[in-house]
Formats: C-alpha cells, sequence, structure tokens
C-alpha cells in the first residue's frame, strides 16, 4: 500500500512539475518544445522543437539533450536528432539562418539499452536547452 502511495505522490509532483515547466514555456526565452508526433502513439513517435536565432547569437551554440522519463521519474530513453543520426544528449547545436531553426528528435518507442517496447501509459519528455528546461507529456498507447 505504501508503494502504492508513493507511486501517486510521484506522479502528482511530476504532473504538476509538467504544468509549471509547461507554463514556462510560453515565456519568451527563443526555445519551443512543440508536442509529439503522433500523440498517442505506437511504437514510434517524432517530437519537435524549435530554437530561434537569439539562442544563436554571436555564434554560440546551445548544448541541448532530450530524455524521456515515466510517470515515476526513471530514465525510459535517449531519442535520436533527426538529420545528425545521434542520441540528443549534451549535443552541440548549430544553425545557419539568422530567424533560427526547427529541429526534431526520434523516439522508435524502446526502452534505453534494451530491445523491450516501452508499455503503455504517459511519459514526460523534457528538452533541456543551455540548463534550461521544457516539459511536456505523451501517451504510448498500445
Amino acid at each position: 500500500m505504501k508503494q502504492v502511495a508513493w507511486a501517486v505522490a510521484v506522479l502528482g509532483l511530476l504532473c504538476l512539475g509538467a504544468r509549471a515547466a509547461e507554463a514556462q514555456d510560453q515565456r519568451p526565452t527563443g526555445v519551443d518544445l512543440k508536442q509529439n508526433r503522433p500523440n498517442p502513439f505506437n511504437p514510434a513517435t517524432t517530437i519537435p522543437f524549435s530554437l530561434n536565432g537569439d539562442v544563436f547569437a554571436n555564434g554560440h551554440r546551445p548544448r541541448v539533450s532530450l530524455r524521456i522519463y515515466n510517470v515515476i521519474g526513471q530514465l525510459v530513453a535517449v531519442p535520436i536528432l533527426q538529420g545528425a543520426g545521434v542520441p540528443l544528449d549534451n549535443v552541440e547545436l548549430d544553425c545557419s539562418s539568422p530567424s533560427g531553426c526547427d529541429f526534431s528528435a526520434y523516439w522508435d518507442g524502446k526502452v534505453l539499452n534494451s530491445n523491450r517496447e516501452a508499455p503503455s501509459g504517459v511519459y514526460l519528455y523534457q528538452l533541456v536547452v543551455d540548463g534550461q528546461r521544457f516539459t511536456r507529456r505523451m501517451l504510448v498507447l498500445k
């Protein structure tokens, strides 16, 4: 019973954190984390995000990570940056457009370091750009 109560408490905190992060996403920061497509999904999804030109000002190359967590806060996966084919883990991004660039990451729906598909449920994905965090929710539906 204590484990169920603990899981419910953690889920509540994560949801509150995701709502707060979504509210933070609305302030002008130069980062726009978009809703994954499709959502719900099975077995794979794409996570789009944009960085405006201010993020790249004066030749700056932001460090970017994207991680997927389950509702109890465990790391589930690190998606692949589309076009580069590398895990989006502390990657320096570049943009040649003064107005900014659009990026996307791909998750095959598999759990990190295994060939096992993630079970149905709610997952949180968190984009970190130069230490700033942006979080959204997605749904795996089998």
